[in-house]
């Protein structure tokens, strides 16, 4: 049995609700979690086959086309098996964004430590010490700058209503503001790795990929193959923050070398390769224009956004993706500009758009609040729209004002506006600051299988992943809801593309796609259970292992003369365009600036979020806990370096790219609103694992600035831009 639904209406049935189990939306442990803490959880490259290559690249020290290798002695050296090159391993896969073909032309180098060739060996140490014998020779060839220069400006990503300029000039308040942010690296916890091995023409690679259904088609094509013949094991993944959505040079690298020499291949990146050879977030300049009358409403903004990729990518960072329905304003203008560079790939990286979009524009914000005198809570609250102001369609739920009247609550915010620099603990000058939140929501095609055992155990089978997110637990709540048994009782089993393709994790909507897939195969179940009880899925409740139907009672065994399997499907409809759909939120910190080294230290942070019905409040606050963490990082440390000479990034490991650490986060504490929103999916969920980013270094920045009068409009506010202000 297949239940189908495609989202071309709200589902008000709140079935969820009816359900009396009671294991969802409450704080259950990540099932996996033992084996992730005991070290038993296998990840990328921890399941080694007998026999196992291993494969360490030789990268490009410049920028042009590969004219010449020798790698006669990296070939003699005992140990290695074999050095794979070849327009194949040369050309830039795809890392952008998931289900992209690779678009650079093969042979062509346009990024310094671009992959070029493959030794392959019996150890990783032999493997590495044979690639730094690889010579060659590089012609030199037409390209792009390092350096952003000339910038496209797509005709369909620009945007304009009203008259922008007039409203400007006719403002009681207005800011026109231009601010930067710096490319960023996601840095997750597990490096990109994948072990390839080949039985006749089918190919089993396991990797660390966020979306495997996507992933599969890429891998293919990398290749030359069909995708049927490719199976992706990504059972856990550490990490990936939009880095894994699409494949890296490992995958390719490891399944070309696997090819030639008959035998399982490894590839491992290094840290380093990592930030080289996989992918970026674009740096961005940004001009905001906010155009208000005398009670701070606004009349117009304007919000153009300067980013970079390389040449033909399709991709580009989406900086001003909310800010047509954040705020109201007959006026708008919102302009997209793109560079092509010789850097490395830019993709998705957390929340990609309003991460670094709404972070600006909300400092903008808090500029506009103190030329007008009025506190910046107050200010985003007039300013909330009723319904998209750019499209003229309604919102489906929102809880901006509720969660910046729950967080400024929560925090004890002082809505008095006080003078910048005007609290001092001796060295220390301390103030506050906020922002809003809100990031986009999305629904993906998603499928899964469930399958019920007469003993009262179920199974969940789809090639979903989980990044850290908690998937695990949610689908196993999920399962064990709507089928009336523990927890323990079911099985998740995610990450193989030999079962129902789901979502994938990335863009906030693995919780509500994959989610509402496992919903609908339970309901598909229950109708079979209903059925054999002669009623209806509506009166039938699951309880405890018992089919309660009227005044009968029965326990599942007697129901079912063998196990009973049900797929659900999940398709987007017309609620994608009928109406604006969004997750809300609000961040509050208090920082202390040291007036006399320029250090800022984020004391204490509070964010609330809305983000539908919240399926295990423990995963949820964890995400948002993580995304508030990845803020303080943006507003104070983390600066991705190209040299301005040849691109190269300067600052390519954990030592130097300064990520924020235990002593950088204060205890952060988290609110999530009651929400249920009907257009999202039949499970009223919405993504919460970006929204707690978007806008959070805004609060921190515009802390410093009540701490210090310092308006710090490049990113991210090191000592020296914060000094040079309090000089």
């Amino acid at each position: 049995m297949t239940i189908h639904q495609k989202m071309d209406a709200p589902d008000r049935r709140n079935r969820l609700d009816d359900m009396a189990q009671g294991v969802l939306s409450t704080p259950l442990d990540r099932p996996e979690g033992p084996l992730k803490v005991s070290g038993r959880a296998p990840y990328a490259h921890e399941v080694q086959p007998a026999g196992m290559l291993h494969g360490y690249f030789v990268r490009a020290p410049k920028i042009g086309r590969l004219a010449r290798m020798d790698d006669a002695i990296a070939r003699g050296i005992a140990g290695v098996e074999t050095v794979i090159s070849g327009a194949k391993l040369i050309r830039n896969p795809c890392q952008g964004t998931a289900n992209a073909a690779p678009v650079q032309p093969d042979g062509d180098i346009y990024y310094i430590g671009q992959p070029i060739a493959l030794v392959v060996a019996d150890t990783f140490e032999t493997a590495r010490a044979a690639a730094m014998t690889v010579t060659f020779d590089i012609a030199e060839a037409d390209r792009q700058p390092v350096n952003p220069t000339d910038y496209d400006t797509p005709e369909d990503q620009q945007s304009a209503q009203g008259d922008l300029d007039t409203a400007m000039a006719e403002a009681a308040f207005s800011v026109d503001r231009e601010y930067t942010t710096p490319a960023h690296n996601s840095a997750a916890m597990e490096p990109h790795a994948a072990i390839a091995e080949w039985d006749g023409d089918k190919l089993l690679l396991r990797g660390s990929l966020q979306m495997l259904k996507y992933n599969r088609n890429e891998i293919a094509d990398s290749l030359g193959i069909d995708p049927s013949n490719v199976r992706l094991l990504s059972p856990y993944v550490g990490g990936g923050f939009g880095s894994k959505l699409g494949i890296a040079p490992d995958a390719v690298g490891a399944a070309l070398a696997a090819k030639e020499t008959g035998r399982p291949v490894g590839v491992v990146l290094s840290r380093q390769q990592v930030f080289e050879a996989t992918m970026r977030r674009s740096e961005t300049k940004q001009r905001v224009r906010l155009a208000a009358d005398a009670d701070g409403v606004l009349s117009g903004i304007g919000h153009d956004a300067w980013v970079s990729n390389l040449p033909d990518e399709s991709f580009s960072e989406p900086v001003t993706q909310a800010t047509p329905f954040l705020y109201g304003g007959v006026h708008r203008q919102i302009g997209h500009h793109i560079a092509r560079v010789s850097r490395t790939c830019a993709g998705s990286v957390r929340a990609p758009g309003e991460a670094v979009g709404i972070t600006i524009f909300e400092i903008a914000m808090d500029e506009l609040a103190r030329a007008a005198g009025i506190d910046p809570v107050e200010l985003r609250r007039r300013n909330i729209p009723d319904q998209d102001p750019t499209s003229e369609i309604p919102f489906s739920s929102h809880k901006l004002a509720e969660a910046l009247d729950d967080g400024a609550r929560t925090f004890g915010w002082d809505d008095t506006l006080p003078e910048p620099g005007g609290r001092r603990e001796g060295e220390w000058l301390i103030g506050q600051g906020m922002a809003s939140a809100v990031r986009v929501n999305s629904l993906m095609e998603s499928k899964a299988r469930v399958t019920l055992q007469p003993d009262g155990t179920a199974l969940v089978e789809t090639d979903m992943t989980d990044i850290g997110t908690g998937t695990y637990a949610i689908l196993t709540q999920l399962a064990a809801e709507m089928l009336g048994l523990h927890a323990a009782d079911v099985k998740t089993v995610l990450g193989d593309t030999d079962l129902p393709p789901a979502s994938g994790s990335g863009g906030s909507w693995g919780a509500g796609s994959s989610g509402a897939s496992v919903f609908l195969a339970c309901q598909g179940v229950r109708q079979r259970i209903a059925e054999a009880l002669d009623t209806t899925e509506e009166d039938l409740t699951l309880k405890d292992g018992m089919a309660i139907a009227g005044n009968r009672s029965v326990p599942l065994a007697q129901v079912l003369d063998g196990p009973v399997e049900s797929e659900g499907h999940i398709e987007p409809g017309d609620t994608g365009d009928a109406v604006r759909q969004a997750t809300w939120g609000s961040y509050f910190c208090e920082v202390a600036v040291n007036a006399v080294t320029g250090e800022t230290r984020v004391r204490r942070m509070h964010g609330s979020f809305a983000a539908g019905r919240i399926l295990n409040p423990k995963t949820a606050r964890s995400q948002c806990l993580g995304g508030m963490t990845f803020g303080i990082g943006m507003a104070l440390t983390e600066e991705l370096m190209h040299d301005p000479r040849d691109g190269h990034i300067v600052n390519r490991d954990l030592a130097e790219y300064h990520l924020p650490v235990n002593l950088d986060v204060p205890q952060i504490t988290v609110n999530l609103l009651e929400e249920r929103d009907p257009w999202a999916n039949p499970m009223q969920v919405k993504g919460i694992g970006e929204l707690g980013i978007c806008g959070a270094a805004a609060a921190v920045v515009n802390g410093i600035y009540q701490a210090t009068g310092v308006r710090v409009r490049n990113l991210p506010a090191t000592l020296d831009k914060v000094m040079a202000g309090l000089d």
